[in-house]
């Protein structure tokens, strides 16, 4: 008789099989306050979730239980008394008997020596006996994300704004405790007993419950914060913009995002800003890229041109036979960086603007221009063709 699907203690608390221990206690808490019996009074349901998730996170946040878990699909932390019930042993397994246990998990290594090493370490974990679920100390409050839409000058020169935002702040009246004042009562999730049944295949086990700790006894949920320990809570206050901020940047505000738990330290509240864009100005990156346009004249001959800046206007030299596309580089005119007292550069990139000739006197002039300079600038594209 082989054991039926075991249960997925991961899938139970909803993260994935290589999550960390934060990750695992996390989720464990998220899911313990939605469903703990006191703020679900009634509701078989709510209670049979808070046993499952209970069960799942007293092994996956025991490293060595968890190990064991992971490696043949269930744990137990005893065997009743008068051992294994007995059974049809697997060939190879003499002396090992176990009705209802599926050894078609264990690796091929193991069967063909009668499931040598592997076997005599899970019965080893057995006699460990049961432990006790270890006490949680203080958790950090999460932190907060907040979207920011800002000016593009309010990016660049940086500013002070004014929030208001709704987070978790510890409960006043337990204290960040979640539990009410007042004289203990049976544990909802034992019954009052201390143990927890859990069943393997034929197997039945008792574990200590992960509720109470196996005291049997716990307080009702505090009813000013149902048993969460932070009450949800509007502040307002400032925030300093550092100049240079662009799209995507994350300005940090330490200790304001939600309360910790049990004494823990606030979260951190975390900007994330989202700029305007300029209709002159392009940022890359500390770099502002600009276009400015210029005559064929000032091309040909050079010429000295004003070009905005986000500091005003500031001069340029264009020098004589500059082509269009040419970027000019003005260093230190870029935006403030977050990085330190430096700034980036502004690229200027020129643009010929070929004008448009109505008179006769204008078309001579440049038919004459044509003469004074034969060279063909589409020659290397003949040249190349032509080799062809």
């Amino acid at each position: 008789m082989a054991v039926g699907t075991q249960k997925d203690y991961y899938a139970t608390l909803g993260v994935d099989r290589k999550a960390k221990p934060e990750q695992i206690r996390k989720a464990y808490r998220r899911l313990a306050r939605k469903y703990h019996p006191d703020l679900n009074p009634g509701s078989k349901a709510a209670e049979e979730k808070f046993k499952d998730i209970s069960e799942a996170y007293e092994v996956l946040s025991d490293e060595k239980k968890r190990q064991v878990y992971d490696q043949y699909g269930f744990y137990a932390d005893n065997i009743p008394a008068g051992g294994p019930p007995p059974g049809s042993r697997p060939a190879g397994a003499p002396g090992v008997g176990f009705s209802g246990f599926d050894f078609s998990d264990f690796q091929p290594e193991d069967r063909q020596t009668g499931f040598g090493s592997s076997l005599r370490d899970l019965f080893s974990f057995f006699r460990g006996g049961e432990r006790e679920r270890e006490e949680e100390g203080p958790e950090r409050g999460t932190d907060i994300e907040y979207q920011l839409h800002l000016g593009f000058w309010d990016a660049i020169r940086g500013t002070q704004v004014h929030l208001t935002l709704a987070r978790n702040e510890t409960c006043p009246t337990c204290k960040g405790t979640g539990r009410a004042t007042g004289p203990e009562m049976p544990c909802a999730a034992c019954g009052g007993s201390g143990k927890s049944a859990r069943q393997a295949g034929a197997m039945r086990f008792s574990v200590t419950c992960p509720q109470c700790g196996g005291t049997g006894r716990t307080r009702k949920a505090c009813t000013t914060c149902a048993g969460a320990g932070v009450v949800r809570k509007p502040e307002t206050f400032d925030v300093r913009i550092p100049a240079g901020v662009d799209t995507g940047s994350r300005v940090r505000v330490p200790g304001k995002g939600n309360a910790g738990l049990d004494g823990g330290p606030p979260g951190d509240l975390y900007i994330v800003t989202e700029v305007e864009p300029h209709p002159f100005f392009e940022r890359k990156g500390d770099n502002l890229h600009t276009k400015v346009p210029i005559t064929v004249t000032e091309a040909a001959l050079g010429a000295k041109v004003e070009v905005p800046t986000i500091d005003g206007p500031s001069t340029i030299r264009i020098a004589p036979g500059t082509q269009s596309g040419q970027r000019l580089r003005l260093r230190g005119k870029g935006t403030p960086s977050l990085r330190g007292d430096v700034r980036g550069d502004q690229f200027v990139e020129v643009q010929i603007v070929v004008p448009k000739i109505a008179d006769e006197r204008s078309k001579e002039i440049l038919r004459e221009l044509a003469r004074l300079n034969p060279p063909d600038p589409r020659q290397d594209l003949k040249d190349y063709y032509g080799g062809k």
